[in-house]
């Protein structure tokens, strides 16, 4: 059987694939991430996943590769990673108090092509000035697709979340698990 490999890897991720698949290698994809605007969200986030998993493949043949990416929606507007805290204070006034979409497309990539997205729905509480700058302050948002990380410090601006957590974090481990299956690896 093939080993498989993690296409995109931010520990957040490693973390989570490590609950249902304790071998696997990292590879970072070296694909150049552009938004589609022909796309709808959902498309952009099982297309760019695909691209970076068959980026690895190319480089790594014979092993299966799993690629994700997650995009934040608000209304029909993407909301990517802030450039820096001005842009995460931005992003975060936007969501303030609002219900958005978090989706991942995954995909699972060998001498076929496996995907599925995620949606999950996430309503941040209404928040202040100071709070938005305090947490700014701690540098976790900015690297974060929509300023936050519900993970981690980011949890206390989240008022409620339907839908599944860990695609919230980055990797839908529901969906994760049914392409492997499909694929014949085994997961813990």
């Amino acid at each position: 059987m093939a080993h498989s490999c993690l296409a995109i890897a931010p520990p957040g991720r490693i973390e989570l694939l490590k609950q249902i698949l304790p071998d696997f290698e990292v590879l970072p994809s070296q694909v150049e991430e552009k938004i589609r605007s022909d796309l709808s969200p959902q498309d952009n986030a099982l297309l760019l996943a695909r691209e970076k998993a068959l980026e690895v493949a190319r480089r790594r043949p014979g092993h299966w590769v799993l690629g994700a990416d997650t995009l934040v929606v608000l209304e029909d507007t993407l909301l990517g990673k802030p450039v820096d805290g001005s842009d995460a204070r931005a992003i975060l006034k936007r969501l303030s108090g609002r219900a958005h979409q978090v989706i991942t497309g995954v995909a699972l990539v060998n001498d076929s092509v496996l995907q599925e997205a995620a949606v999950s729905h996430v309503v941040l509480h209404p928040l202040t000035e100071k709070q938005i700058d305090d947490y700014i302050n701690t540098g976790e948002p900015l690297d974060k697709a929509g300023a936050y990380a519900i993970q981690g410090k980011g949890r206390a601006v989240v008022a409620s979340y339907s839908g599944s957590y860990s695609n919230i974090v980055g990797l839908p481990l529901e969906t994760v698990r049914r392409l492997l299956e499909k694929a014949g690896i085994s997961t813990a």
